[in-house]
């Protein structure tokens, strides 16, 4: 299926003056791993993370961006900004980001477009809320997520998409889909891309599974024929638990 990716979201974590010498601890700590090895930080850690990473295998991304070049967005961050400083991924659509700062469908569709635009990989979040789960509708929301994300992307861009399915009941909670639930909703993504663009698209592109993933119950989860890797909240901010998960990524 599609490339394996484990990425760090470090969400309102680290300190600049701490940055460097944990991202050198999780190079260290993910030596040998064949996976993608990537770690999402705040704004202010970028510069910090990407020095410390610089000639290595670990990725940096970012955590947002807006959907325009410039102008008057204050305390936005553009595409442009993340590309002169050397960050290759970014995060969109994270629950959280739709819960505190409006985030919707159609701003998450325009970030793709420009993270496209300027060479940058998109991780773009999908999943449902627990009251969602329990009435059953969870592919039917999910698949207007992606509709609507991927509206006007053709098949050569979205094979460079990476799709993170995180239940929003499982987001740090401590509470985790089984792999089997994960793997139904992983699979059900992939039939959609399928129906949306062809099969060979949708084995292409990369489905991680977020939500309290860690070192423990990586491995079961990871085992999962449509799940190609996770984004990590917690466990990403330990290096050798972040560790352990790349190693399960096989």
């Amino acid at each position: 299926m599609g490339k394996y990716i484990i990425a760090g979201n470090w969400k309102m974590n680290k300190l600049p003056s701490e940055t460097y010498d944990f991202v050198k601890e999780v190079v260290e700590a993910t030596k040998g791993a064949t996976c993608e090895v990537v770690c999402c930080t705040p704004y202010v850690c970028l510069a910090p993370a990407i020095e410390a990473a610089k000639g290595t295998h670990v990725k940096i991304g970012a955590e947002n961006l807006h959907y325009e070049d410039k102008g008057a967005f204050t305390g936005e961050i553009s595409a442009d900004m993340l590309v002169d400083m050397g960050v290759q991924y970014v995060i969109m659509g994270h629950s959280e980001r739709r819960e505190y700062n409006n985030e919707t469908d159609e701003t998450v569709n325009l970030k793709a477009k420009k993270a496209f635009e300027k060479g940058l990989i998109p991780i773009v979040c999908c999943g449902e809320s627990l009251e969602q789960r329990e009435a059953g509708i969870t592919m039917d929301w999910i698949a207007i997520q992606i509709k609507k994300a991927f509206a006007g992307i053709s098949a050569d861009d979205a094979k460079k998409v990476v799709i993170a399915y995180e239940p929003i009941w499982a987001i740090g909670t401590g509470k985790t889909a089984t792999d089997e639930q994960a793997e139904e909703v992983c699979g059900a993504i992939r039939k959609l891309l399928a129906d949306l663009y062809d099969d060979a698209t949708a084995k292409t592109i990369t489905i991680q599974y977020g939500g309290s993933m860690n070192a423990k119950n990586a491995a079961g989860l990871l085992s999962k024929p449509n799940i190609d890797g996770g984004l990590i909240g917690g466990a990403s901010l330990k290096a050798p638990d972040f560790a352990v998960i790349t190693g399960a990524a096989k």
